[in-house]
């Protein structure tokens, strides 16, 4: 039985943090920046957590289950 592949899209896009929840970045913070205020792109700096109705799709990704 071969090996299932992790998606690698999807392998760039999300890190596991300690307590196995699965940590993002924001979308909007790539080009077209000069429009964005200085708050709005701040607060795109951090990152955020996968919603967790999404969660079970992003491991399946991920190869985890």
């Amino acid at each position: 039985m071969p090996k299932i592949k992790t998606n690698s899209g999807a392998k760039k896009r999300f890190a596991l943090t300690g307590t196995g929840k699965i940590k993002r970045k924001h979308a909007f913070h790539s080009h077209i920046l000069t429009k964005k205020t200085k708050k709005q792109k701040r607060n795109l700096v951090h990152t955020g957590l996968v919603h967790s109705a999404n969660e079970g799709s992003v491991k399946e990704l991920l190869c985890m289950k």
